[in-house]
């Protein structure tokens, strides 16, 4: 499919009639301290399990992890950069938070095209983040996406 939306920063996307059921795209990101300790910052989600190494290894998990939001964010990167792009409004969004992932971990959010809504210009999405093939987050979501004029 032709990728035919581009905002001034260079990110391309698509219109609703170019997509079609199964198409997908993917970002990843090797999650790093810099980014937990920013994500706090912005968020003020300060919960030591994500800040305090002692502390973290303390809890189920043995050491610090990324906010769970954080993969979330990620799904929004591929849906605000890639597919659809630029001029898609996210409408809803449902998330499992299925496992951690740690410090070092390199997340891949996948948003793949499962239906569409001519009428209301809806696309609907499967969404899933995954750390080494395994599934770390799963949901879907609905976004309004422009229609070719």
């Amino acid at each position: 499919m032709m990728r035919s939306i581009t905002n001034p920063e260079g990110a391309v996307g698509y219109f609703f009639e170019d997509l079609d059921v199964g198409m997908s795209d993917a970002v990843s990101h090797a999650v790093t301290d810099e980014d937990v300790v920013k994500f706090a910052e912005v968020t003020g989600d300060v919960n030591p399990v994500h800040l305090n190494e002692d502390y973290a290894k303390t809890t189920m998990f043995k050491g610090r992890i990324a906010h769970g939001i954080f993969g979330a964010g990620m799904i929004s990167a591929v849906f605000g950069t890639k597919m659809p792009g630029p001029g898609c409004i996210y409408v809803h969004q449902n998330l499992k938070f299925r496992a951690p992932v740690m410090l070092g971990d390199t997340i891949t959010a996948t948003v793949t095209v499962t239906s569409k809504d001519e009428e209301r210009g809806f696309v609907y999405f499967d969404t899933v983040c995954t750390v080494n093939g395994k599934p770390v987050i799963k949901g879907d979501a609905a976004l309004m996406v422009p229609k070719k004029a």
